[in-house]
């Protein structure tokens, strides 16, 4: 138990670190209304967690790489109270069309890209 809840743990931290290094660069070049940061991550996330899971099918990687790289990397990467929290404020700041925007291409997207990410997995 200890060794996977430090696989999850390794992998949130770096998860972590590279979100708020992708949001940081898009905030400092790019300072939409959109929430463009969030949106990017959550989607590579999205295709990424299926690649991961299609590699990681009993076949291929351990249970620990999956710990690691899904539950870990992909859990701290990805951010649903961030979301949430832009949603809210889209809405506070009167922009109305944007969160629903923001959150109905946050999910058909993300819906989509774990698809494509899984069906990519399976090749590789």
């Amino acid at each position: 138990m200890l060794q996977s809840i430090l696989f999850v743990g390794i992998g949130g931290f770096f998860g972590s670190i590279f979100r708020y290094l992708i949001a940081y660069y898009i905030k400092l070049n790019w300072s939409p209304i959109f929430p463009v940061g969030t949106f990017i991550v959550n989607l590579a996330g999205s295709l990424l967690i299926g690649i991961i899971i299609a590699a990681t099918l009993p076949e291929h990687l351990n249970q620990n790489a999956r710990l690691l790289l899904a539950t870990g990397f992909c859990g701290g990467f990805t951010t649903f109270s961030s979301f949430s929290f832009e949603f809210f404020s889209l809405l506070q700041h009167e922009h109305t069309g944007y969160a629903f925007l923001y959150a109905g291409s946050s999910l058909v997207f993300g819906l989509l890209f774990v698809w494509l990410g899984f069906h990519f997995g399976k090749v590789i």
